[in-house]
């Protein structure tokens, strides 16, 4: 009998369930970083019918929990675990175990066992087992993955146990579609109107991401563009392979073409020079060979190249040395693309690799997404145009100039409304200007809780914005919300936090915006080389200089003072570094997560 499941996350849940030796756990391992690669966040909840032990005889957790701790909590900067003892000797419901999970880390939770429960699942099964379908008493299946040889007399998807990317395909489809069965409240709505000033109103930085993107609607406009031209737009239809790649098995090796046979004939007969855009028209025969270039196709009756290197050539005739197995040095047709097989999905943000496979399926011209455009402007009679004398107590605008160099390196259309001075009239209607013509409208300075700038007023009276505190440094405050159809962001005024800002809130935000998918910040791990201080409850992103060490690690160092005006301190940096909202100092050789500049400033 199959007991009730009631998820109480606001994010899916999906079960893998098989007979023992099916290889759901082999499955899994594989599965696991196919889906990381593709920027899903993970838990995994496994049903274990053992006692078992997750620490180590002689480790001071392993020796107080065996001492009789009920409950053993061993922490980290890298790591935190709980280990509790059930001496009811029952095992903890899913629900309960799911409650345990820091949802607002991961994307989806998979659950390996727990067979019995009504939780929605993929079955795994193995005709060679002999063992008897789940799905048939069990209405919450929602795929068979199995292999070529099982019979499925079901309408349930089929999918292929061997073939882990499409199983994540599945996992990643299945994450988009899912629904909560309840209501559940954004971290923070928009008002209905009027502009929200509640100062105790913090974030983390997670929270305002979130927040922000559940308001993004990616564009829908598609236009044809000539290959060429498509560096850096998001593809906006699957590019399904009009050819075979290779479209000819052929030739890996400048060398010898035959059939292979065990034992190897001491002789072939040389038939033919194959070179690369000819062929061989006849079929080749037992004991006959055709010297083969790189690229050639392989002749019909021939299996098997050996390089030239290891041919002995007399005449005519050819013989062979060195180890020979049947197939090798041959690329077989299809084998890196198959026609009408998806070469590139819809969402991908086109780079030259991305163009360079497509030009060589004979792709000419591609479907994309218009550009979104984004209006920018800068507020203040303090702020002067670069060029242009310095007026007395003045400063030079540069942050819309770091705003537009970086909407301009996500592939968007940037309208410049350059300074607009203070006055509330003024600001109201270049901000009923922008949001007619753009998609996101993004301004800097004007936005701390207590400032009295026009620029707030301005917004009250055409927008509907939020104003936050976002537990980070560079860059606490933060507005967003939306004016007509358009979204807004209020960047801080100083020039690194409005850097700092744009890459963790408007990049995610800009990259939704134009279509593109599965898109995460790429955060890689490396080794702190100076001390670094934060505050518990706080992000910090300090800029950071990493280098590859002679350990064959990364390692990374502050840049010095972090002024949150000190743009030079963006200039000598390459990263930033992110200190943990848990952390309050890191020691150097502690292990720290770098945001590398490269693909944005």
């Amino acid at each position: 009998m199959s007991i009730p499941f009631n998820n109480p996350l606001s994010i899916p849940v999906l079960g893998f369930c098989a007979y023992s030796g099916t290889g759901k756990t082999t499955l899994l391992k594989k599965l696991i970083p196919e889906l990381n690669r593709r920027g899903l966040r993970l838990a995994v909840i496994k049903h274990a019918h053992h006692d078992f032990d997750v620490d180590i005889p002689g480790k001071d957790s392993y020796e107080m929990r065996k001492a009789g701790a009920r409950q053993m909590l061993v922490a980290s900067h890298v790591r935190w675990a709980l280990m509790t003892e059930d001496l009811v000797k029952e095992a903890p419901s899913l629900p309960h175990l799911l409650q345990q999970i820091e949802q607002d880390k991961v994307d989806i939770v998979l659950v390996e066992g727990f067979k019995k429960l009504e939780l929605p699942k993929i079955e795994l099964h193995r005709a060679s087992h002999g063992k008897p379908f789940i799905h048939t008493h069990d209405a919450n299946i929602q795929a068979i993955a199995c292999c070529d040889d099982t019979v499925l007399p079901t309408e349930l998807t089929r999918l292929d146990i061997n073939n882990v990317g499409q199983i994540a395909d599945f996992v990643i489809d299945y994450a988009k579609q899912w629904q909560p069965t309840t209501t559940q409240l954004p971290l923070q709505a928009a008002p209905e109107c009027g502009c929200e000033l509640d100062s105790n109103k913090t974030l983390s930085v997670k929270q305002g991401i979130d927040n922000i993107l559940s308001y993004v609607k990616p564009v829908t406009d598609i236009e044809q563009h000539a290959i060429d031209d498509c560096n850096n737009r998001v593809l906006a239809q699957d590019a399904i392979s009009p050819v075979d790649v290779p479209q000819h098995t052929n030739s890996a090796m400048d060398g010898y073409a035959f059939k292979f046979s065990q034992p190897m004939q001491t002789e072939y007969k040389i038939v033919a020079d194959v070179m690369a855009g000819h062929s061989y028209p006849a079929t080749l025969l037992d004991g006959e060979a055709v010297r083969i270039m790189t690229g050639a196709p392989v002749p019909i009756g021939a299996d098997t190249v050996q390089m030239k290197e290891l041919v002995q050539e007399l005449e005519d005739k050819v013989s062979f040395s060195g180890d020979i197995s049947l197939g090798q040095h041959v690329r077989q047709a299809g084998e890196d693309i198959a026609k009408d097989q998806t070469a590139l999905a819809a969402g991908h943000r086109l780079q030259a690799a991305h163009q360079g496979m497509l030009a060589s399926l004979g792709f000419g011209q591609l479907p994309v997404y218009r550009k979104p455009r984004v209006a920018v402007f800068s507020t203040g009679d303090e702020v002067c145009q670069p060029g242009e004398p310095l007026k007395p107590n003045c400063i030079y605008d540069s942050n819309r100039f770091t705003i537009k160099s970086m909407v301009k390196q996500l592939g968007c259309e940037v309208i410049d409304l350059g300074i607009i001075h203070d006055s509330e009239a003024a600001l109201i209607d270049a901000l009923t200007g922008a949001a007619e013509q753009a998609d996101v409208v993004i301004s800097s300075g004007g936005v701390s809780v207590g400032d009295a700038d026009f620029i707030k007023l301005a917004l009250a009276k055409v927008g509907q914005i939020n104003f936050w505190r976002i537990n980070m440094r560079p860059g606490r405050p933060l507005a967003f919300g939306q004016i007509g159809d358009s979204l807004f962001f209020g960047l801080p005024g100083n020039p690194v936090a409005v850097m700092v800002s744009f890459m963790q809130f408007v990049q995610p935000a800009l990259r939704k915006l134009a279509g593109e998918n599965e898109w995460a910040p790429n955060l890689i791990p490396a080794v702190a080389d100076c001390t670094l201080r934060s505050r518990i409850g706080r992000t910090e992103f300090s800029r950071g200089v990493y280098h590859l060490g002679s350990d064959g690690k990364l390692h990374v160092t502050s840049t010095g003072a972090q002024g949150s005006g000190m743009l030079s301190s963006m200039v000598k940096g390459n990263c930033l570094i992110i200190i943990g909202e848990q952390d309050e100092q890191l020691q150097p050789g502690d292990t720290v997560y770098i945001q590398p500049f490269a693909d944005l400033l």
